[in-house]
């Protein structure tokens, strides 16, 4: 965007972060909201491809960033929630359960409804496919479903968390440097520099 004056270059720039940072809410709804992050600025990087600050290595770790947060997402919700013991198909119901939820309840509370959802719908899916298909005491389903809603918590927190990273070092990458423009031949000290030229150049000639 070096072509641009500075204040529009902000601006866009501004505005795409904007557009990066909603995009981070995807992962509340347990949706990839680091690679829809990621596959947005690969379009700015084609869009601006004097952008050279975006080397290879700022793509090795994007991509690293989007692949961990998704193996923290799905590999705490597993853990957890086969530690406090649940079954396979009780810690799938509590995945299910959580993206059901966080849909559910995203228009309350200013999108905040979506983490409720979320966290209850995997509290949700997990105890009644315990208690109700597996035919689980209620105590234990209760525990497996607890396990489940916190792995689902951590999963979530760390991936935000990751994506906030994926999305300052793309922010370092795209905003404009704040280079002052070159003076104009106008201003007052440019006109006073020529003007001292010119009677240099006079008293070399006369004297």
């Amino acid at each position: 965007m070096d072509f641009l004056p500075f204040p529009i270059a902000t601006a866009l720039a501004g505005a795409f972060l904007t557009l990066l940072g909603f995009v981070l809410l995807l992962n509340v709804f347990g949706l990839p909201g680091n690679w829809v992050l990621l596959g947005l600025t690969v379009l700015w990087k084609l869009a601006h491809p004097a952008a050279t600050q975006m080397d290879i290595r700022f793509w090795i770790l994007m991509a690293g960033f989007a692949l961990t947060g998704e193996v923290l997402e799905f590999g705490l919700q597993v853990v957890k929630a086969r530690k406090y013991g649940s079954s396979s198909s009780g810690t799938f119901a509590g995945m299910i359960g959580a993206i059901a939820g966080a849909i559910l309840l995203a228009p309350l509370f200013f999108g905040l409804g979506a983490l409720i959802g979320a966290l209850a719908g995997a509290w949700t899916g997990c105890f009644f496919t315990e208690r109700l298909i597996r035919g689980r005491p209620a105590g234990e389903s209760m525990t497996a479903a607890f396990g489940a809603m916190m792995g689902r918590f951590l999963g979530t927190v760390c991936k935000c968390g990751i994506g906030g990273c994926m999305l300052a070092l793309t922010a370092g990458r795209i905003w404009p440097d704040c280079q002052p423009p070159p003076p104009s031949p106008f201003e007052p000290d440019a006109v006073g520099g020529a003007a001292r030229v010119m009677l240099d150049v006079c008293a070399s000639v006369f004297c």
